[in-house]
């Protein structure tokens, strides 16, 4: 297992064309670029996903993880979005233009979640400007089932508690008492920002309508090297839908995590960092 050091983070805010975004960044140094894309949920944001990876990839490659926008301390549109497509159009719009600030042709990019969805969308439309992907713990696919524990996720602002929020997050794990310390450390501060009224009514409208997968035959025409990671017992986004991409994606590879929910970057986080780092390099 390699040896990282401490890197600096850097937070603060940027405007691009149409977005103010809170930006992550590390390893300003590095010629190149990895862009990390959140997922979902109440309250989450990005520093609180990818803490671990823009220390630890910092050390190697230049590091960017966004808010998306809709989410935490980026903008939030006053007028809710008519469709899941609309924001999926804003939020491409959104990492374009970031590229474009920093001046950054082609990158990497690493999606979770619901950021996997978008990293796809984007090589799908702007297959020039990416080179490789990884996709942590991919949903979205047709066959993926709306489980019971992510069912409750999405009806939290039903009613909302700090206690619930921590309740639904133990759910997102796979080893909940080895896991408490983390889940107690983000719930006070995720709730705080959950219960912010411009990041409840994104949330809602975000999720008021369904996504719509990307077609098997754009999937199929993606050359792109792709890293899907997945943990075997994540119960939020089923590892089916890792299988399905790994049928439908023309150049793909699946690494699974035994004993692992669907947190793989923080409950495997030296080993999720060692990897991706390793497929970035070109070594696997």
């Amino acid at each position: 297992m390699q040896v990282t050091t401490e890197v600096t983070v850097k937070s603060q805010r940027i405007t691009t064309g149409k977005y103010t975004t809170w930006m992550n960044e590390s390893g300003q140094q590095h010629p190149e670029t990895i862009i990390f894309l959140h997922g979902s949920g109440p309250g989450v944001t990005s520093i609180a996903n990818w803490k671990y990876a823009l220390n630890d990839c910092g050390s190697q490659f230049h590091c960017l993880a966004p808010d998306l926008y809709g989410f935490a301390q980026s903008d939030h549109p006053d007028v809710p979005l008519k469709n899941r497509q609309a924001w999926m159009d804003c939020w491409m719009e959104q990492v374009i233009e970031i590229m474009d600030y920093y001046k950054l042709e082609k990158v990497h990019i690493v999606g979770n979640s619901l950021g996997c969805s978008i990293a796809l969308e984007l090589a799908v439309e702007y297959p020039e400007r990416f080179d490789r992907i990884v996709l942590m713990g991919p949903g979205g696919t047709p066959n993926t089932k709306l489980s019971l524990e992510l069912a409750r996720a999405k009806n939290f602002y039903d009613s909302p508690s700090e206690k619930r929020l921590q309740q639904i997050m133990g759910w997102f794990v796979y080893d909940k008492e080895a896991m408490q310390p983390v889940i107690d450390e983000v719930t006070k501060p995720r709730f705080e920002n959950a219960m912010r009224e411009e990041v409840k009514r994104s949330n809602n409208s975000i999720f008021a309508t369904a996504a719509v997968p990307i077609p098997t035959v754009a999937l199929n025409r993606l050359q792109h090297p792709i890293l899907l990671v997945h943990g075997r017992d994540d119960k939020v986004c089923s590892i089916e839908s890792s299988y399905y991409l790994l049928e439908h994606l023309g150049n793909a590879q699946l690494h699974v995590f035994s004993r692992c929910g669907h947190w793989t970057q923080i409950e495997k986080k030296d080993e999720f960092n060692y990897l991706i780092q390793q497929f970035f390099n070109r070594l696997i």
